[in-house]
């Protein structure tokens, strides 16, 4: 046991005390808002290459009603063009040629040819733009047929558009404000987070032990300490390191909530909105809306309305098992090959149900009481990241205390299984390893 302490203690430390632990613990959480920040921007960022689509209508019913859009412009030709751009677009001026039938009508299909594979954004623009018009158009001569005086402006008023406010009843009656969204963001974000912590940390103990075993170094180390608890010591001393990354994200991020919370006091919001107004005059009422600074408070005290105890403890739980469980199955990989090609082949059947969870993952966050997510959450190899997803909307107790009873039981007999493919790999050189003789390795007496 004083052994293991000491591998766990060096493990530790070793990792703990280098300039890119430091640098990474702090600057994660920025680089991560940063990806997602980049993400949502090019997302909504119109692109900037101008793009003219030729548009010949033989139905006649649209000329002059496509309008440009963004950086996409619309230029009506006549037939004897479109007959021309037709079988030689490419070196034309136009990124594409729409054709619109004199059947649109009756059929409602029209044509997009094009040099190259058009982009979803693009089809869906223009499918949305005919489809309106149609719509627009037929609507209006019923309206014509009927002979009903201002009905289109009596139908323009029956628009309604319903804000649904979710509340959540507690054991004790009491209703609070809950947000489908925000439980959604928080499955996904903590479903995501198990998933690159335990992979992360896994490979981890991988490459040490094939690093020590490559360098021959393994076999001082084992001279004294035996192999179940050099795999136990680099086990739990890279477990604590993840552990300690996440004690300082939930600090920083304490903090953080705690300024958030003073800059969007009740006073200061009031400023704010007042600041806004005289700084921009007479705002977008839509605009006012998502700029004032109480929905913020909204969100923060939704997000404060979720299970939070539970989501932290279920957080280091599935952390831990799951992290000791694929641990295990990689430190075993890392002790019995002798290659980075030979543990490429050997990776990929360990960690695929772990792929597959986070595969699975958006699905289950979207329909967490569905049957795909129930199972994913039982099965201990995909549970670590399907239950996380799970636990933000809220579930039985009786489903999570199986989930956790069987992961536990799992990881425990992956130990002893990878424990006894650790103690035989260790000093095996030169030898070829595959599932089937890693297999016939279990079945060795000690």
């Amino acid at each position: 046991m004083n052994n293991t302490f000491l591998i766990l203690k060096q493990e530790y430390l070793k990792r703990v005390k280098k300039k890119s632990f430091i640098i990474l613990t702090i600057l994660m959480p920025f680089l991560i808002a940063g990806v997602y920040g980049l993400v949502i921007y090019f997302s909504i960022k119109d692109d900037t290459e101008e793009r003219t689509i030729a548009v010949y209508d033989e139905s006649t019913l649209f000329l002059g009603e496509f309008s440009d859009q963004g950086t996409t412009n619309y230029h009506f030709i006549p037939k004897e063009e479109y007959a021309q751009l037709k079988s030689k677009i490419k070196g034309s001026e136009y990124y594409a040629v729409l054709y619109i039938p004199g059947t649109i009508y009756t059929n409602n299909q029209a044509q997009l040819f094009s040099e190259k594979q058009l982009p979803f954004e693009l089809t869906e623009q223009i499918e949305r733009k005919l489809s309106r018009f149609i719509e627009n158009d037929k609507r209006q001569k019923v309206i014509e047929d009927s002979g009903i005086p201002d009905l289109e402006d009596r139908l323009e008023k029956t628009k309604t558009w319903i804000t649904l406010n979710t509340l959540k009843i507690s054991d004790s009656g009491e209703a609070k404000k809950s947000s489908s969204v925000v439980a959604f963001i928080a499955s996904y974000a903590m479903g995501l987070l198990i998933y690159f912590f335990v992979f992360m940390y896994g490979a981890m103990v991988m490459r040490s032990v094939m690093e020590e075993k490559k360098s021959r170094i393994i076999e001082v180390i084992i001279s004294s300490v035996k192999p179940s608890q050099l795999m136990a010591g680099k086990i739990i001393g890279t477990a604590l390191v993840g552990l300690t990354q996440v004690a300082i994200w939930v600090v920083l991020g304490g903090v953080g909530l705690f300024i958030v919370q003073g800059f969007f006091s009740p006073e200061s919001a009031q400023q704010m909105s007042q600041s806004l107004m005289e700084s921009q005059g007479q705002m977008n009422p839509a605009m006012a809306q998502a700029a004032e600074p109480n929905k913020v408070m909204e969100i923060m005290e939704m997000v404060g309305n979720l299970n939070l105890p539970l989501i932290m403890f279920s957080f280091v739980f599935y952390f831990l098992a799951g992290y000791l469980l694929y641990s295990s199955f990689l430190g075993a990989v890392g002790a019995a090959v002798d290659n980075d090609e030979d543990s490429q082949q050997m990776v990929f059947p360990v960690t695929f149900p772990l792929i597959l969870s986070i595969m699975l993952l958006f699905p289950i966050a979207r329909n967490p009481e569905g049957s795909l997510a129930f199972w994913c959450s039982i099965i201990p190899f995909t549970s670590p990241v399907a239950m996380m997803a799970r636990v933000p909307y809220g579930l039985p107790a009786w489903e999570l205390l199986l989930s956790m009873g069987l992961l536990v039981l799992t990881t425990v007999g992956a130990i002893f299984a990878a424990a006894k493919i650790y103690r035989i790999g260790l000093l095996m050189y030169g030898k070829k390893v595959n599932i089937k003789e890693l297999i016939k390795w279990l079945r060795y007496k000690n």
